[in-house]
């Protein structure tokens, strides 16, 4: 599990960072790991598909 999350780039921040402005997913240290996005949702869709929440396993009880 990387733990990422949403971040929107506006267009100065982006003159800086040499990248497009838009939505990117990032690591905690802040390191993008993809992007641009046009829109949050689809960033938040592109998280999913990286990094998807855990599976909950039903427990299985021991037959008496």
């Amino acid at each position: 599990m990387q733990n990422l999350s949403p971040r929107h780039v506006k267009a100065e921040e982006a003159l800086w960072l040499h990248v497009a402005s838009g939505w990117y997913s990032t690591k905690v240290s802040g390191t993008f790991v993809s992007g641009p996005h046009d829109t949050e949702a689809d960033c938040l869709r592109k998280i999913a598909e990286i990094d998807p929440p855990p599976v909950k396993r039903a427990k299985v009880s021991a037959a008496a």
